[in-house]
């Protein structure tokens, strides 16, 4: 027998064979878990939104205090008067 036919004569033998018995608890379980990582999920969602509109709100409040946007004054050299 081939390598490939060993190991599918392994799965057909474990599907053929009894099933496992799945405990009584099982669903319950799961709503659970799935109702605790949607809560995880959301809240981690809301802590994103929170710190990006934090971020926007610093943004603009630096860049209305420096204004980048205006020329910096030139100190190196006075102002040329009188041409």
């Amino acid at each position: 027998m081939s390598f490939p036919d060993r190991k599918e004569d392994e799965v057909r033998r474990m599907l053929d064979g009894p099933y496992p018995a799945v405990p009584p608890d099982l669903p319950g379980r799961a709503a659970t878990r799935g109702r605790r990582m949607l809560r995880r999920l959301r809240a981690v969602r809301a802590a994103g939104w929170v710190l990006l509109i934090a971020a926007v709100i610093a943004f603009a409040v630096w860049a209305a205090i420096v204004q980048p946007w205006t020329m910096p004054p030139t100190d190196t050299s006075p102002p040329v008067e009188g041409w």
